[in-house]
């Protein structure tokens, strides 16, 4: 048999539980893309800068 309390406090759980997930989430994300531009300079400070690819010749 169906008990539509637990029923109604399940529902409320989850709820709750996935708003909370979600703003983690965003959260998380949001920092992630603040903090690309500080790892790109690192990136960039310890790896040799890629020169120019070079062009191919065509044959003639």
């Amino acid at each position: 048999m169906k008990n539509p309390w637990m029923s109604m406090y399940l529902s409320a759980a989850n709820r709750i539980a996935n708003t909370a997930r979600g703003h983690a989430t965003a959260a998380v994300k949001r920092e992630a893309a603040k903090n690309t531009g500080v790892t790109q300079v690192w990136f960039d400070s310890f790896l040799p800068a890629a020169g120019k690819p070079r062009r191919s010749r065509k044959a003639k």
